[in-house]
């Protein structure tokens, strides 16, 4: 089991940036996958982006490709999400996961979850 902190969420205007970061509390086994996920106030927790831990591999959802980027800091056990070119409806609740399962684009994939981090994009 590994505990998750998110980090870096805040208030940003239409077209700005915020870099998200997913800290664990210990090594991630090397099959591990992170992924991120988001809910907006109301609604569903939808798939953002995820990465496997010690491979290349990443996968978006279509509605981030382009403006977002998935990446890892091995060293520092930490993942994180560039977020540029924000939209109002990119304001949710971001959510840090890790499973086992590539790409993971459902909730069920995970097993570990942080409590989240607000991203409020204002228009």
């Amino acid at each position: 089991q590994l505990q998750l902190v998110e980090s870096g969420g805040g208030l940003v205007e239409t077209g700005g940036s915020l870099r998200l970061s997913c800290a664990a509390s210990g090594r991630p086994y090397s099959s591990a996958v992170f992924g991120w996920f988001r809910q907006p106030p109301g609604k569903e927790r939808e798939f953002v982006a995820s990465i496997r831990w010690s491979r290349d591999s990443t996968y978006y959802a279509d509605s981030v490709k382009g403006r977002f980027t998935i990446s890892k800091d091995k060293a520092d056990y930490t993942v994180f999400l560039q977020m540029n070119s924000l939209k109002p409806e990119d304001t949710a609740v971001y959510y840090c996961a890790r499973g086992s399962t590539f790409p993971g684009s459902v909730p069920q994939s995970y097993f570990d979850w942080g409590r989240g981090t607000q991203v409020t994009v204002s228009s």
